[in-house]
């Protein structure tokens, strides 16, 4: 469009110059041009100004996380962890609040192009859930077996925190005792929660005991021969220095001895107050787990949670209904396959069948563990192959599979992706729980890896990353119904793009979609319907083949982290409708490329924003095509 709006403005001037005759509609068809042109200059000198306030605006808030920073690959703060403290949450949002006035007062949002317009949006929203959710500060659980700080931590240090020199080590043994200030200061806020009634069911802090012990468990606090894994890491980090002679053996011996001290005068009392007040405290918690609707103004907490979750106005009962015809239908297409296959049973005795039949399954070895990872790698090559036919924009960071570290490690917890750094020198990782294989069936095994892979998590978040045409602050944004939705829309995808040969592995795709499904009815049952643990596994296992371990995992995880299952789902009718709208608005002209690349680069967005950057492509499509 610039470059069209240019040649004109060259015509005109040419025209201009010569002796014809005045022409009336040639001088309003000149004028409108350079007024067109004078606009589009406004336009750009004004998101430029914006986007360099966003950058100075981000960069306070990075200031205040160092953990962020070090997941981007950078070392400011590198001795530092974030302050968790109520106290702080307060006033960072402040700083929000007093960014958001400042916009409003110095940037006119119809002078900006439409992706500063976006941008301009993104902030507002966030900073709009932020404020609503301070008033629920004191409703989230702080500690749980599938979310609690007291394991991101250390493995923050051991996966994140990259040792190049003496000082980054020494930045690494003063986290440790960061780490142990972070969790003394979130057990206060545990303690405040359970004295307003508000503690995760039994189950999680069974959960988090057990990781606790994992973590402990070993020299230098205690004679036992295997090490913690905060003191194996600390060891392995040294010694890879002392081989790149890169570190003394003196200054070895100082920060091996640092690193020590840290574990046992810091560390250790630290998470040991964590384990005995859990200890002491758990008597009191719901031996039969329901949802948070029973809270001090629980409802209300469900509801916003909802609302981060998926970014819609959806109600509980709406998003229940959705469920139930989204389970409807996807078990139609199951039944089809089951007939496809000559199985002779209905549809509960095939789930049998796929539960319990040795094919679907690899050995509970350690070769059966490599083997999940190198197929699931042969399944990630096979789609990279065929990303550039339905996609223009390609990520540049790499990725790897990799089992789930011991001391977090859960049977039959959902596979999960950590991004790698902006500038591609830590590649992305699809990270797999193997300690039950019987948890990891073959046949869904396909379709997890397009998710959480290519053209997935990693390619979404991995392009997202990569973006220069968007303040940064957008690469990283976050919005879980954007990011699964995608996903999930990825599982689908990967079937058009030739995968799921085997009738077994597109059943597989079908389980991961139902799945998603089951999870909205079930997320909504337990925290606003009074469900139980009990009647949501289930359900659970009515609807889906999958192994009793991995539903009982996933309805804790529910139970643990209410509405964020609902956003897979949600996210996924999203994409699937702006497809088809695209697809019917454009006929012919639609490329699947651009449609792609529309939705990916623009950063993850909330689904308001996503649709009207849709049709806005559509548009400047139709009337490029017009003209």
């Amino acid at each position: 469009m610039r470059k069209s709006l240019l040649c004109i403005a060259v015509a005109s001037i040419l025209a201009g110059c010569s002796p014809a005759p005045e022409n009336t509609a040639n001088n309003a068809n000149q004028n409108a041009a350079v007024a067109q042109i004078t606009s589009q200059q406004s336009a750009n000198s004004a998101t430029e100004r914006l986007n360099q306030w966003f950058e100075q605006k981000y960069e306070q808030q990075l200031q205040q996380s160092p953990v962020q920073m070090t997941f981007m690959g950078r070392k400011d703060k590198y001795d530092q962890i974030d302050d968790v403290t109520l106290a702080a949450e307060q006033q960072q949002l402040e700083l929000l609040e007093a960014s958001v006035a400042e916009l409003k007062a110095n940037f006119v949002y119809e002078e900006l192009d439409l992706e500063a317009q976006t941008s301009y949006d993104v902030w507002l929203y966030q900073y709009e859930m932020a404020k609503e959710g301070a008033r629920f500060r004191s409703n989230r659980y702080v500690f749980t077996q599938m979310q609690g700080i007291h394991a991101l931590l250390p493995q923050i240090l051991i996966n994140f925190h990259k040792v190049d020199n003496a000082e980054d080590m020494q930045a690494y043994v003063s986290r440790i005792e960061g780490i142990s200030k972070a969790i003394t200061d979130l057990l206060q806020r545990a303690q405040q929660n359970a004295e307003q009634g508000v503690r995760p069911p039994r189950f999680a802090y069974e959960g988090v005991l057990t990781q606790l012990d994992s973590l402990l468990t070993g020299a230098p606090l205690s004679d036992a021969e295997q090490d913690i894994p905060l003191w194996a890491d600390t060891k392995a980090k040294i010694n890879s220095l002392i081989e790149a002679d890169k570190l003394s053996d003196e200054q070895a011996n100082e920060l091996t001895n640092k690193a020590k001290i840290a574990l046992q005068q810091h560390f250790q009392p630290a998470y040991m107050g964590l384990k005995h007040w859990l200890q002491d405290d758990i008597d009191n918690t719901d031996a039969v787990a329901t949802g948070v609707g029973k809270q001090p103004d629980g409802i209300a907490y469900y509801n916003h949670q909802l609302k981060v979750s998926t970014t819609t106005d959806l109600t509980a009962e709406q998003i229940h209904q959705i469920g139930l015809a989204e389970v409807e239908r996807l078990t139609a297409e199951m039944t089809a396959i089951k007939n496809q296959v000559g199985f002779p049973g209905d549809l509960q005795a095939f789930f049998e069948f796929i539960k319990k039949d040795d094919q679907f399954y690899y050995p509970d070895t350690d070769a059966g563990r490599q083997g999940y990872i190198d197929d699931s790698q042969q399944y990630l090559d096979f789609i990279n192959s065929r990303l550039p036919e339905f996609f223009g924009t390609l990520p540049k960071a790499g990725l790897v599979v990799k089992r789930v570290e011991p001391f977090r490690e859960q049977p039959g917890a959902a596979q999960h992706y950590f991004p790698g750094t902006p500038d591609g020198s830590r590649p992305g990782v699809y990270y797999a729980h193997l300690s039950d294989m019987r948890s990891m069936p073959k046949n869904e095994m396909e379709a997890i890896a397009y998710h959480e892979g290519s053209p997935g998590h990693h390619m979404q978040i991995s392009i997202a990353q990569e973006l220069t045409s968007v303040p940064t602050f957008r690469t990283q944004a976050r919005f879980t119904v954007y990011s699964e939705g995608w996903a999930l829309y990825a599982e689908l995808l990967a079937k058009e793009m030739g995968a799921y040969q085997n009738p077994y592995s597109d059943f597989g795709r079908l389980i991961t979609e139902m799945w998603r499904a089951v999870r909205l009815v079930v997320d909504t049952g337990l925290h606003s319907k009074g469900w139980t643990e009990q009647q949501a596994i289930d359900y659970f296992l009515q609807k889906t083949p999958i192994a009793e371990g991995a539903v009982l995992s996933e309805v804790r995880r529910y139970l643990v982290i209410p509405g964020q299952a609902t956003a897979y789902k949600i996210g996924m009718i999203k994409i699937l409708e702006l497809r088809q709208y695209a697809e019917q608005e454009l006929g012919e002209a639609f490329d699947i490329r651009e449609f792609h690349d529309t939705i990916l680069t623009g950063g993850a967005l909330p689904l308001s924003v996503l649709e009207r950057r849709v049709k806005n492509w559509v548009s400047q499509l139709k009337t490029s095509s017009a003209a």
